[in-house]
């Protein structure tokens, strides 16, 4: 897909700078983390105005784990990829030498900076119409696969049919800057490691976590129905 075509390159350029690249340049420029805060809150708007209208018979709770299956980190970062966003990024030699370009985390905030650069420059239309192309399908296919249930319920529920514990969560780490935190979280059942998970706060973390919790066991259950 083509990427949307901006009036202010400037405003482009900045959607890609990451904080990394500013150590490395004598050029006077921004990164792109104040652009990936409003591109926050735009994509969180429009997904939500979407989905009340597309769904008129799902209530809050359903809405509400459909669009967090929508913009959390790694629907963000797999739409972002698909895109090749990647290959724009500015990073520091450090960045570039870990895999950056795909990095998950990285290119999700890559994405919501484009978003929120987008809004600038052309409003919220034409946004939304971004969005209906690259975003909005990934809807219908949760819908169809019911997994608007968020991955914490569906633990709960396999572990229960196991006759297991209640899942427990842990806060494995926590780094980077305030404003940019990212969480690790560790997933047990009956005191055993299930799986892990990364995300900005601790909740999306425990969904990533349980979500490779529920694969794993999985896993695990076909294996010994063979």
């Amino acid at each position: 897909m083509n990427l949307p075509k901006f009036k202010d390159k400037k405003l482009l350029e900045q959607a890609f700078i990451h904080r990394s690249f500013l150590n490395e340049t004598k050029e006077k420029l921004s990164s792109n983390e104040r652009l990936e805060f409003l591109g926050d809150s735009v994509i969180s708007f429009v997904v939500s105005k979407y989905l009340y209208h597309k769904y008129p018979n799902y209530d809050e709770g359903i809405l509400t784990n459909l669009r967090s299956l929508l913009v959390n980190t790694k629907s963000l970062g797999e739409t972002a990829r698909e895109l090749g966003l990647g290959d724009y990024l500015k990073l520091s030699k450090g960045e570039e030498e870990s895999k950056g370009r795909q990095n998950q985390s990285l290119l999700a905030d890559c994405f919501e900076a484009f978003v929120g650069a987008l809004f600038l420059d052309q409003g919220i239309q034409e946004v939304t119409e971004f969005l209906e192309t690259v975003l909005f399908p990934k809807a219908e296919l949760f819908v169809q696969k019911r997994a608007f249930k968020d991955p914490k319920s569906l633990l709960q529920e396999l572990v229960q049919s196991r006759k297991k514990g209640s899942p427990l969560y842990k806060v494995v780490s926590e780094a980077g800057p305030a404003h940019a935190r990212m969480f690790k979280v560790a997933a047990f059942v009956d005191e055993t490691f299930v799986g892990e998970g990364k995300g900005k706060s601790k909740r999306e973390a425990e969904e990533s976590a349980a979500e490779q919790a529920l694969e794993n066991l999985r896993k695990n259950l076909e294996k010994k129905s063979k």
